[in-house]
């Protein structure tokens, strides 16, 4: 099933498009190359043959699969009216910015991270307080609160939290949550915790803790943002959820969307509810495969490409690469030039870095990784 070659590259693919027309390995943007789950399939073949493509509300069914899922997996027992549906992450970080933050009001994040944590407050006018990442004395990327009670100032208004940490890979402590928790208490600051990749920690050791059942102030501080379309490869049928616990949370996000987001598409709900109730089975044979590929970029970088760095992944598909060995100008363009497609980590906030998806084919990322070698002994040859 994970190694099926599949075409993209006539379907409108963002992650094949880009390249279209050049002998370029696409392992950038975090979608992956593998065909979705077979019930999720499915259930959508189910939905088309229905024959009505109508406006769609959330339905009890899909709300009781997903509380159920959350108690089930991350021991977090939430009430239907709490889920607040939305088309995905990228508008919901926009919305929340837009509704908590307002003009001028301060989004404090931890670079690099996924880049819409950096652009969201910019585009709706509020004021971006990065405190970048350092990585501690057991060499983990860990939160930099000295750096955060420096950088917090009366008109922060909002934290955003990625768990687990997109692109870095870590999975936080409880350790670290009940510290961040403690932080925007004293602060007064909304906690919104993105927590899409939840479902991917690849240590068998390591589990991941979902920020609001921390403590009870986190409960009641903490929105949690959530979707299926990581774990199950769904991010084209549009649908996620936040998790508002508090009234006042609701209404003010239901006021930033009015007029500008409507109802999800009735294949979201459909391919939702498909893939929490009887995904669990192919989720398994997933994460087997990311492992065995984690391992094989571990362990290719380490003997053909040394000059290149990376700390160890807890969780996700995303490899955050170190190339400043390397010096290079431009680091993604270069390894374009020889025919891999890497995530530019200046999008990240950091242009030293490249970050790479290994979640496709062992045949493709094994192409890729072999580019990449090339790249690097060119580079090798003309130091």
């Amino acid at each position: 099933m994970f190694n099926q070659k599949i075409d993209r590259k006539q379907t409108g693919s963002l992650k094949w498009q880009k390249y279209a027309g050049k002998d370029i390995i696409p392992l950038w943007v975090a979608d992956m190359d593998f065909a979705s789950p077979p019930p999720v399939l499915d259930a959508l073949h189910a939905r088309v043959d229905h024959g009505v493509m109508g406006y769609t509300k959330p339905y009890e069914s899909v709300e009781q699969e997903v509380i159920a899922y959350l108690k089930r997996e991350h021991g977090y027992e939430v009430k239907a009216e709490w889920l607040f549906w939305l088309p995905g992450i990228v508008p919901a970080l926009n919305l929340i910015c837009q509704a908590f933050a307002n003009e001028g009001g301060g989004v404090m994040i931890n670079s690099p991270v996924y880049p819409p944590f950096i652009f969201a407050p910019q585009w709706q006018g509020s004021t971006l307080q990065d405190v970048p990442l350092i990585v501690d004395a057991n060499d983990r990327w860990t939160l930099d609160f000295d750096g955060m009670e420096a950088a917090v100032t009366p008109e922060t208004k909002v934290y955003i939290l990625c768990s687990p940490h997109n692109p870095v890979g870590r999975v936080f402590d409880r350790e670290e949550l009940e510290r961040l928790v403690d932080f925007c208490r004293r602060h007064d600051l909304l906690l919104i915790s993105d927590e899409i990749h939840c479902d991917l920690v690849l240590d068998h050791d390591v589990k991941h803790i979902t920020t609001a059942t921390v403590n009870e102030e986190a409960a009641k501080r903490t929105m949690t943002l959530m979707a299926p379309s990581k774990t199950y490869n769904v991010p084209g049928l549009a649908c996620a959820f936040a998790i508002l616990p508090e009234a006042k949370m609701r209404l003010a996000m239901m006021k930033a969307c009015r007029g500008i987001i409507t109802e999800i598409n009735c294949f979201g709900y459909a391919g939702c509810e498909a893939a929490y109730k009887h995904g669990e089975p192919w989720r398994q044979e997933l994460l087997k495969v990311l492992r065995s590929n984690r391992e094989l970029v571990y362990s290719f970088i380490a003997e053909h490409t040394p000059e290149i760095s990376l700390r160890p992944m807890q969780a996700m598909y995303l490899a955050w690469m170190d190339v400043s060995a390397l010096g290079l100008e431009n680091p993604c363009a270069y390894f374009e030039s020889h025919g891999v497609g890497l995530s530019d980590g200046a999008d990240f906030g950091d242009p030293t870095h490249l970050r790479l998806n290994f979640a496709c084919p062992r045949e493709q990322l094994q192409a890729g990784l072999d580019r990449m070698r090339v790249a690097v002994e060119t580079w090798r040859a003309k130091a």
